[in-house]
């Protein structure tokens, strides 16, 4: 697919995870000029068609400068496979990184940054990334770009179907009404829908401030 001279660049962070590199392909497939941060060494683990840039994404200094200006920031890198034994990797990983693409983001005169947070459910067990998450959506704020949020709980798809083996207990919890409320703000989303949400809001003229919950997650078919 030829770029198209219309559409943004997108520069992407976390270009070689579960989401990037899928992400990366819708969006060669559309013509869009990709720019992957990715560290050295893992070059080969990007799509085709996206143009590699190396750099630390914990040091906004090292890719600061290929951040094209008015160009669109998707931040996707954080840790693998979430649990609540990881509470101090989300600060080291999640949070550093946030910080230091949004410094970089601002000072190259980006137009939108997209940042893929968290649902904000009620649930103790992941209180510490919600926490990190949050104070990460705060930090972007603080910035002179447009802000998108976009808050999954769980991702399925590909080598991620566990989560399938609860729908019985999601739809046992839809009945009971004290319990329904907390249920769908833990929801599951597919691959499919957060790749078409990420397309699709890159593809929007951005806002101050945009949040896509669940419920918009899963309206995008």
């Amino acid at each position: 697919m030829e770029r198209d001279p219309n559409k943004k660049t997108v520069f992407i962070t976390g270009a070689t995870g579960y989401i990037g590199t899928r992400l990366i392909k819708r969006l060669i497939k559309k013509g869009y000029p990709v720019l992957a941060l990715v560290r050295k060494g893992s070059e080969q683990k990007v799509p085709a068609g996206a143009q590699i840039i190396i750099g630390n994404p914990f040091d906004a200094r090292t890719f600061q400068s290929y951040i094209p200006a008015g160009c669109v920031f998707v931040q996707l890198l954080g840790v693998a496979h979430p649990s609540p034994k990881k509470a101090q990797q989300f600060k080291d990983i999640d949070l550093r990184s946030v910080k230091a693409s949004a410094d970089a983001a601002s000072a190259a005169g980006i137009n939108h940054f997209i940042y893929m947070s968290v649902a904000m459910a009620p649930v103790k067990l992941m209180q510490a990334y919600q926490e990190v998450r949050k104070e990460g959506e705060r930090y972007c704020l603080t910035k002179t770009f447009n802000c998108s949020f976009i808050r999954p709980w769980y991702v399925i798809g590909p080598g991620h179907w566990w989560p399938v083996l609860l729908l019985p207990v999601y739809g046992l919890a839809e009945l009971v009404p004290s319990w329904r409320k907390k249920t769908r703000a833990i929801g599951l989303v597919t691959i499919k829908q957060i790749l078409h949400t990420l397309v699709n809001t890159i593809d929007q003229e951005p806002l101050p401030q945009r949040i896509l919950e669940i419920k918009e997650i899963r309206s995008r078919r």
